[in-house]
């Protein structure tokens, strides 16, 4: 399967007292770059989490959001944090003895102190594994969302792939027809220049333009590239960047073939083919 970098997850689990809610979002990136969002009291779980997201994925900016809402029910009335306000009168004399003139601590700026009101703490550790099985989940899911995002980007390369195969069939039997004109063209000259034109003379300028004009070299490895470009949707899994290498080759095909080009149509194909590649390219940027 090709696997889009782009890719969206949700997965949420209730739980007595409180409602465990992730996301799971990427966009395309040059390397994998997972960014965990947990509240602080989860952050013991993030290094099991990472291995798992790097287990399934190889590329992409990826952000994980995890968070939880606590049942109405359970949460109750405000409770004081008795050991947190411990901790800050400790603090605040520690403080005040190396700065005597510092203000003391006022109520309202202990009732505001993060964590000193609320329910009573979270069981962290009984939460590891719901947590784990609810990524698992919503990997999953993203897989999926992935995987058809995907098919599409491949569906649309072959169809790309298809137009330039078609164009690169069209350019070799012109070749034939611009040396014969070349060659009319030349003998018309030379029989103006002199009376009694000189065969071997022709025959040398007709033979180092047809080396100068030749694509059939272009042509063959153009053929190649593709039928690598077809292998390689074929095979799928992380084919991002061997698909971008082969743009490049295809690319440069395409320049020396409107280098060489003495005939309009032969430009014509040569151009064509180069704002084919540009939209593979644009769209390889989103595989994995």
């Amino acid at each position: 399967m090709i696997f889009s970098m782009t890719g969206f997850a949700a997965a949420a689990r209730e739980l007595p007292g409180l409602t465990l809610n992730l996301e799971l979002r990427s966009v395309n990136h040059r390397y994998l770059d997972v960014q965990f969002r947990l509240p602080e009291e989860f952050r013991t779980l993030e290094s099991q989490m990472r291995e798992l997201v790097v287990g399934q994925l190889s590329r992409g900016k990826v952000d994980c959001r995890l968070n939880y809402t606590r049942s109405a029910v359970v949460s109750g009335p405000a409770q004081l944090n008795r050991e947190l306000v411990s901790q800050l009168s400790e603090l605040n004399r520690s403080v005040r003895a190396v700065l005597p003139e510092a203000q003391p601590l006022a109520v309202a700026d202990v009732l505001r102190w993060p964590g000193m009101l609320g329910p009573e703490a979270l069981p962290v550790a009984d939460l590891q594994e719901p947590c784990i099985e609810l990524l698992r989940r919503a990997l999953a899911e993203f897989a999926e969302t992935r995987k058809r995002e995907g098919e599409k980007l491949k569906a649309m390369l072959l169809e790309r792939v298809a137009k330039m195969e078609v164009l690169a069939e069209g350019v070799a039997p012109r070749i034939p027809a611009a040396l014969a004109a070349f060659q009319e063209k030349l003998a018309a000259r030379l029989k103006e220049a002199m009376i009694n034109s000189e065969d071997e003379r022709i025959r040398q300028e007709i033979a180092l333009y047809a080396s100068k004009i030749d694509v059939d070299e272009e042509l063959s490895r153009l053929r190649t590239h593709l039928e690598e470009v077809r292998r390689v949707l074929d095979k799928g899994g992380a084919a991002g960047k061997r698909l971008d290498f082969l743009m490049q080759e295809l690319n440069r095909e395409a320049n020396t073939l409107g280098a060489k080009s003495v005939d309009a149509e032969v430009s014509k194909v040569s151009m064509e083919l180069k704002v084919l590649i540009e939209q593979m390219r644009e769209q390889i940027q989103n595989i994995e």
